[in-house]
């Protein structure tokens, strides 16, 4: 009989019990929540990356790196209340 392989699920409840892979990853979830809503909101509007960033004022690259999720830059709080308020939102 051969050996089952351990599902994605499985493999991240064991992980998720160790406190310093429990810790990176909630710090990590609020941040990939707030770009899937930076993303999820640019797209409900129909407006692309370059045109997001023709309404910022700064290059489709900058757009890009902002909502990406292996970006090792964090954005300063203004430019996350930009790009909300662009896009008719709020920061809350």
């Amino acid at each position: 009989m051969a050996h089952k392989r351990p599902t994605f699920d499985t493999f991240k409840q064991t992980a998720l019990k160790d406190p310093a892979v429990k810790a990176e990853y909630d710090a990590l979830s609020t941040i990939f929540e707030m770009k899937r809503q930076m993303i999820a909101l640019r797209k409900k509007a129909g407006v692309t990356q370059e045109q997001m960033a023709d309404l910022l004022g700064t290059r489709k690259s900058n757009i890009s790196r902002l909502e990406s999720l292996h970006s090792n830059v964090s954005p300063r709080l203004a430019t996350v209340e930009d790009y909300a308020r662009v896009l008719g939102y709020a920061v809350k």
